[in-house]
């Protein structure tokens, strides 16, 4: 069984309340706990708490971090509707875990060595905080996992921006992140934006019969009219399945810088094969030395979304959850 801790800024978007409904019903994972980041942290946990509350998950930890990114000199973009379509008046006393989740990533990551895996899958504030005070944990955490980066060297390259929410953000964060030398799988735009919900996904979270699930509809329908399209791409869940399973997608070790300026937003990734600078044409036929990180260019789509709406339509709370309510 993998064990992670997931950090999320779950907000308007939906992708990451599938992430954290993935993660909770999956048998092949053990979350050590949930935490959040970027903004409004505590609407962002209490968003978490309601959302394992509604698949009887309260065994998992919630914890709140870092408002602000790394530097306090960039602002916080927020679409003032977090939240919306989830929770509801009667949910602003939402209880969860009052420890600071920079705190909980480090001691968790200390006492096991090799066995957490960190998937982030917001800025990645609570994870450059946690490797500054803590430079070990670059060689205790099994893997980090994260939702960010485009090497625009995929199928889809040219429709991809230069840049993602979760780098420019706070790309000082994701450059102390890449530099690290932890670890990481970079699952970026080249694959995350070819696993799409669509109408008939939509359908089937509204049919499934859970109250967790049409609220997931909801906040589909919100994203999608905001953005005046009839699509949405599940970038954060396909992050979370690579922990358990990371045949879904495909990619050589690379090694990944950030640039960016004093600019907001600013940052992009700049993925590349580690040979030396002007490589003879006949060395170009010998195999690279590895990078560091490994960069997803290949998915397979169609089977992650399959296994991402048969987990979540089909989940049923245990038995136990439902007699302790």
């Amino acid at each position: 069984m993998e064990r992670i801790i997931l950090d999320t800024d779950i907000g308007t978007d939906v992708d990451d309340v599938m992430a954290v409904a993935l993660a909770a019903v999956s048998p092949e994972l053990k979350v050590e706990g949930i935490t959040t980041v970027y903004g409004d942290v505590d609407l962002r946990a209490r968003m978490v708490t309601k959302v394992l509350h509604m698949l009887g998950r309260e065994d998992i930890p919630v914890m709140a971090g870092s408002r602000d990114v790394l530097l306090r000199n960039r602002e916080i973009w927020w679409l003032g509707h977090e939240g919306e379509g989830l929770l509801t008046e009667a949910d602003r006393d939402l209880a969860y875990d009052r420890r600071h989740a920079v705190d909980f990533i480090i001691d968790t990551v200390m006492k096991n060595p090799k066995e957490i895996t960190l998937i982030g899958i917001g800025p990645f504030t609570n994870f450059a905080i946690a490797l500054a005070r803590e430079p070990r944990i670059a060689d205790y955490v099994k893997q980090i996992i994260i939702m960010g980066g485009s090497a625009r060297l995929g199928c889809n390259a040219a429709e991809l921006e230069h840049s993602d929410h979760n780098v420019s953000r706070d790309p000082e964060s994701a450059a102390l992140l890449f530099r690290s030398g932890a670890p990481i799988v970079m699952c970026g735009y080249d694959v995350t934006r070819q696993v799409l919900v669509r109408e008939p996904h939509i359908r089937r979270l509204e049919e499934s019969g859970s109250a967790l699930n049409r609220a997931m509809a909801r906040m589909v329908r919100i994203w999608l009219q905001y953005w005046k399209r009839d699509y949405t791409a599940m970038n954060d869940p396909l992050c979370v399945a690579l922990a358990f399973d990371p045949t879904f997608c495909r990619g050589p070790q690379m090694n990944v810088e950030v640039e960016y300026d004093h600019r907001h937003p600013t940052g992009h990734t700049i993925c590349s094969l580690p040979r030396t600078p002007w490589t003879p044409p006949e060395d170009l036929e010998k195999p690279a030395p590895a990078g560091k990180v490994k960069v997803c260019l290949e998915v397979d789509a169609d089977r992650f979304m399959s296994l991402l709406m048969d987990r979540i339509c089909q989940y049923k709370i245990p038995c136990a959850q439902l007699q302790q309510r």
